[in-house]
Formats: structure tokens, C-alpha cells, sequence
């Protein structure tokens, strides 16, 4: 890593996430969603993939950088809304990201790569853009499954961990596997 350059850009993303209004409640704090959540995913990622490449450690904090400043609500309902709103995100991101790295003095072909990254472009064929999904969704098990999981239709549960399933490599779902004390009956789902 280029130290000093790293340092600044991960400072910066983390300084932007500050001002999410949403919060968590974090090791008894209560902390801004955005910062919690780029934390989180850095931190999965070390465990995950320790060798990971610097764009991809940049990617991975700053995925969802400043997230509130485009909410569903503003898109319309229903699945086109959502696939919509997904795409802006992932380019406002990678926007975002590669404005800060540019910001502090990456080169510009490192801003490109990590927004590439951040898009998710060659997903399934490029290995930085897998793990970053592979990382989000073991985050996302880590982290929000069981809230989202609350109340919610064990079908469509078990639904929803089948799409997170199929978005994972087979080392992500393997770790996944590994990692949490799964329902018996989301493990066959995670398993295929």
C-alpha cells in the first residue's frame, strides 16, 4: 500500500460517512450508519482476504459512501425503481470514491480501477469485484441478516438467502458456511 496516500483517502471516506443521519448503535455508541458500515466491511474483508489489493481495500470502505444522499424513496416503486436506484447508487459511489482518491493523489489509473471495483463491473469474473461482493454479503450475514430476518416470511427469508447465495463465489459461500450458525434449513440454500 502507498501509506500515507491510503491513510488519507480511508480518513476522508470515513470523515464523508460522519454525516449519515441515520444511526447504529455500535460497542454501546451510537455512531452514523455509513461510518459503522464501511468500518464493518474493511474489517471483514482483513478477515476474509488479508492480501487483498489496495483499490479493492478502498472499494470495499467507501462502497456505499454517503448513501442517504440518494434515498429509495426518491425512485419509484416496484423492481425497475429498485434496479434503477441500485445502478445510481453503485455510480454515485464510485464517483464519490474516486473523486476523494483523485482528491489526495492517487493516480488516475487507481481512481478508475477502484470505481470499476465500486460499480461491480465483471462481477463473477474479475476476483477484486467478487470479493467486494463476497464481503458485502458476508457483512450483510454478519451484521443485518437477523434484524432483516425479524418477523419476515421464512420463504422469503429462505428466497433472499438463495439471491445472496448466487452473488457469492464458492470460498465466500464456504466462509459463510464456516462462519455463522445458520438455521438448518438456510444452510442447504447457502450450500448449492
Amino acid at each position: 500500500m502507498t501509506g500515507d496516500l491510503f491513510t488519507r483517502v480511508i480518513e476522508a471516506i470515513d470523515q464523508a460517512n460522519t454525516a449519515d443521519p441515520e444511526t447504529v448503535e455500535d460497542g454501546g455508541e451510537t455512531r452514523p450508519a455509513a461510518l459503522v458500515y464501511g468500518q464493518r466491511m474493511s474489517a471483514e474483508l482483513i478477515r476474509f482476504a488479508p492480501q487483498a489489493s489496495e483499490p479493492l481495500r478502498v472499494a470495499v470502505r467507501g462502497q456505499h459512501i454517503e448513501r442517504w444522499k440518494m434515498p429509495r424513496a426518491s425512485y419509484p416503486e416496484g423492481r425497475q425503481g429498485y434496479l434503477e436506484w441500485r445502478r445510481d447508487l453503485g455510480r454515485y459511489h464510485a464517483q464519490r470514491v474516486a473523486e476523494i482518491m483523485a482528491a489526495v493523489g492517487y493516480p488516475q489509473a487507481d481512481c478508475e480501477r477502484t470505481a470499476q471495483i465500486v460499480r461491480k463491473e465483471g462481477i463473477k469474473r474479475d476476483p477484486d469485484v467478487q470479493t467486494l461482493e463476497d464481503v458485502a454479503c458476508l457483512v450483510f450475514m454478519r451484521w443485518y441478516f437477523a434484524g432483516f430476518a425479524e418477523g419476515r416470511d421464512r420463504d422469503h427469508v429462505r428466497h433472499i438467502v438463495g439471491r445472496t447465495a448466487r452473488k457469492m463465489s464458492a470460498a465466500g459461500r464456504a466462509d459463510a458456511l464456516e462462519q455463522f450458525d445458520l438455521p438448518s434449513d438456510l444452510v442447504p440454500v447457502l450450500a448449492d
